[in-house]
């Protein structure tokens, strides 16, 4: 009832600012509420002001995006569509399908697109042939966030395997700490299984279950494996955890009350924004067993209809998005790496640093894998539906095996 009133509200204040909008802005629904965030918000903001491009502001919070996804449907239904709109994965292509998106192809060839955006993004950026949004990003989810001091007080070192990361839970747990950090919200949920779905299986086997749907290995022994360890790991987060927004979770990791948090590289930039350094303050590391391959997500503005072509103000805006200078720059802070091949690595910190060579490696021997949790596996109803069964599981409702045979059947009715 909470998030409906919420959502009413993200309604009615959207189509005041746009009742009052000037030509030239750009009202734009996302949901970059955090503080880290809504620092990576700010950059492109005011690169728009200096083109002379105002910014009506619609957030609308919820980590995931299923919040702003229903307040969109209701703007559209209303006829009443924002200029931009923060998207990901196959959400940008069930618009698309709809023909609700305008055309960016005249920019994306004038400034090279097709050169710079790995296959990967395009996959989610163009439909028919034609680019209908502009990647801002890559995000990679599969990462754990450490608080350095906590793991110098049990001495922990950085585990390098499953069964290390397991001990240091334990270790920390014994100290009286909080191991695990974690907001117990359906897509928080499945962002842990993205990393253990990788770690228990590997990303050839993920690609069978998670993305290509192949009964036999979504109710293999891997799955079975992924579901135990999910199981071990509900054992080391504390009680308060249900319906924690994401964030304060990671601040748990950041002053301390906890030790690691299994997060999207986005969780960077609230360590960012609170002052705090990779390598002295906080570690960075692929989800134990999950190395050298890397499940991704990418945000991307997607621009909606306002005549047949794009307007002025969508077109300068797709720029400002792809320009290498944006992308650097906005990067660095949200935490998120380039979404173009070609700009350099001189400005972001140690994480960013590996998070850009881990990604370029993944792509280049194929373990890059689209997201479930984030919407780059497959439709939505596909990721509901495990959704639905990842989070039963993790409450406590199946136990693995069972786990298995629910993740199976719910696939088989959603597809």
């Amino acid at each position: 009832m909470k998030a409906n009133k919420t959502i009413k509200r993200a309604v009615a204040l959207a189509m005041a600012c746009a009742a009052t909008s000037a030509t030239a802005d750009v009202e734009v629904l996302h949901w970059w509420t955090s503080g880290g965030e809504a620092a990576a918000l700010n950059v492109l903001k005011q690169d728009l002001e200096s083109k002379g491009i105002g910014w009506l502001d619609m957030p609308v919070a919820g980590g995931g995006g299923e919040q702003a996804m229903t307040v969109l449907r209701a703007r559209v239904t209303a006829g009443n569509a924002p200029t931009a709109v923060q998207m990901l994965g196959f959400d940008i292509l069930d618009w698309a399908e709809q023909g609700a998106l305008a055309n960016l192809n005249d920019l994306a060839a004038q400034e090279g697109w097709d050169e710079v955006v790995p296959a990967a993004l395009q996959q989610f950026a163009k439909h028919d042939g034609q680019w209908i949004s502009a990647p801002v990003n890559v995000h990679t989810t599969n990462w754990v966030w450490a608080n350095k001091a906590v793991l110098d007080s049990v001495g922990v070192s950085e585990p390098k395997n499953w069964n290390e990361f397991v001990a240091a839970l334990e270790k920390v747990k014994a100290s009286g700490k909080i191991a695990l950090a974690h907001g117990g919200q359906a897509w928080q949920d499945a962002t842990i299984f993205d990393g253990v779905a990788l770690s228990a299986g590997g990303p050839a086997w993920y690609k069978r279950a998670i993305v290509q749907l192949d009964p036999a290995a979504l109710g293999g022994s891997e799955m079975l494996e992924t579901f135990k360890r999910m199981e071990v790991l509900r054992g080391y987060v504390d009680e308060n955890f249900s319906g924690r927004d994401w964030n304060l979770a990671s601040a748990m990791v950041i002053n301390g009350e906890a030790a690691f948090q299994i997060m999207g590289d986005w969780a960077k930039g609230e360590f960012l924004n609170a002052g705090k350094t990779p390598g002295s303050d906080f570690l960075c590391f692929r989800v134990p067993g999950s190395g050298g391959s890397v499940s991704f997500n990418s945000d991307q503005f997607a621009m909606f209809k306002v005549t047949g072509q794009a307007a002025e103000e969508q077109v300068v805006m797709a720029s400002a998005v792809m320009s290498p200078k944006f992308q650097s720059a906005f990067n660095v802070v949200k935490g998120s790496v380039p979404a173009r091949t070609d700009v350099p690595d001189t400005d972001f910190d140690d994480c960013g640093k590996k998070g850009m060579r881990e990604l370029a490696a993944a792509a280049s021997s194929g373990n890059m894998v689209g997201s479930m949790a984030h919407g780059h596996a497959n439709p939505a109803a596909v990721k509901n539906a495990m959704y639905d069964v990842i989070t039963a599981h993790f409450n406590g409702e199946y136990d693995a095996a069972t786990a298995v045979q629910e993740i199976v059947t719910a696939v088989e009715v959603a597809r």
